[in-house]
């Protein structure tokens, strides 16, 4: 993967994080995902403005294709949650390393990262594994919690 499409792909993650949570933490086809663990928001912000400060036209290049992709996914968000439903299907059926549909706490350590940070939370039947139904259940519980306080 040569450096200004890993550039544009940092560079959309971190544009798209605050508009859409959880797209975000869907992953890019192809990328590898790497743990944020500990980064706050304004640490992830300012590596963003050294990169561009470094990297002007690269910026630019990154800025313009994550605002083409939000006024797509507002021409269409049904289209866009597809989208970010197949990504994570696709996540999940790699991450999956037995096949069985379940994720154990290992493989989403290995391929899930933002699943295994929230493992507990999203392991409702808290039998230690987790399946793309429960995934789905706790995405669908966080973006309700968020309706109403201003978001």
């Amino acid at each position: 993967m040569n450096r200004s499409l890993i550039a544009a792909v940092v560079a959309v993650a971190v544009l798209a994080a605050p508009a859409a949570p959880s797209l975000a933490s869907e992953g890019i086809p192809g990328a590898t995902v790497r743990s944020e663990s500990g980064k706050s928001a304004a640490d992830r912000k300012a590596r963003f403005e050294q990169w561009c400060q470094d990297n002007p036209e690269k910026c630019r290049e990154a800025k313009a294709k994550a605002q083409q992709r939000r006024e797509e996914c507002k021409a269409n968000p049904e289209k866009c949650r597809a989208e970010a439903q197949a990504r994570q299907e696709e996540r999940f059926k790699r991450a999956d390393a037995n096949k069985d549909g379940r994720l154990t706490r290992e493989e989403a350590q290995k391929g899930m990262p933002v699943v295994a940070r929230n493992f507990d939370q999203i392991d409702a039947n808290k039998d230690g594994v987790v399946t793309m139904e429960e995934i789905a259940a706790a995405r669908k519980s966080r973006a309700g919690a968020g309706k109403g306080k201003g978001n």
